[in-house]
């Protein structure tokens, strides 16, 4: 696959919808250069859900873990398995994308998914550089979510995290049908070799 070609897929989760950035998400990806090949707004299933967060029991042990260590040093009570624990922050994040709907994107252009990634800024809200998506508008964090018992932080987006990711995902939430390769006119500033055709 060509590096212009690369796609990832993005969620703009039900926080982003409901606080009306969808438009101003969007913008910020269209001002680096990429190409939206396909949208739609979904409300998904839970069977969808757990299978994008795609977790394994060796992942909910280690998040378990450090769930009840966290819990103890700050004198609370432990009272579930380490394997629940780690489970409940997926049902959290399940419960939090199934309750309303959710736009998925399929993003595409050079480079896209570290890019895209940046974009957004890091999972947790509060350690998102300003002039991210999160760093800018979204005030959750981990702290907050585990004091609510929430599970899952609102931080607005879902992007891919890495490239051999993409696939997979977007198979979650789209047909190939759903994906449009076209030619968009700002491609040949992008990507012409050798910048002809702009002068007369």
């Amino acid at each position: 696959m060509h590096p212009k070609k690369e796609r990832t897929l993005v969620i703009i989760k039900p926080d982003g919808i409901q606080r009306s950035l969808m438009g101003e998400i969007i913008r910020r990806f269209e001002m680096v250069g990429y190409k939206l090949c396909g949208a739609k707004l979904v409300v998904p299933s839970e069977d969808q859900c757990w299978k994008h967060y795609n977790k394994d029991d060796a992942w909910f042990l280690r998040k378990g873990n450090g769930i009840i260590e966290t819990r103890k040093s700050k004198g609370m009570v432990v009272d579930k398995e380490p394997i629940e624990y780690g489970k409940d922050i997926i049902k959290g994040c399940v419960k939090y994308l199934t309750c309303g709907p959710v736009l998925c994107m399929v993003w595409e252009g050079n480079e896209v998914v570290s890019i895209i990634k940046k974009l957004v800024g890091s999972t947790e809200p509060a350690n998102s550089d300003v002039g991210t998506i999160r760093g800018d508008y979204a005030l959750d964090s981990n702290n907050l979510s585990e004091l609510d018992a929430r599970g899952s932080v609102r931080n607005l987006v879902h992007c891919t995290d890495d490239v051999s990711e993409y696939e997979r995902e977007m198979s979650i939430w789209f047909s190939p049908e759903e994906i449009i390769s076209y030619r968009h006119i700002q491609e040949a500033m992008l990507y012409d070799v050798n910048l002809d055709g702009i002068l007369e």
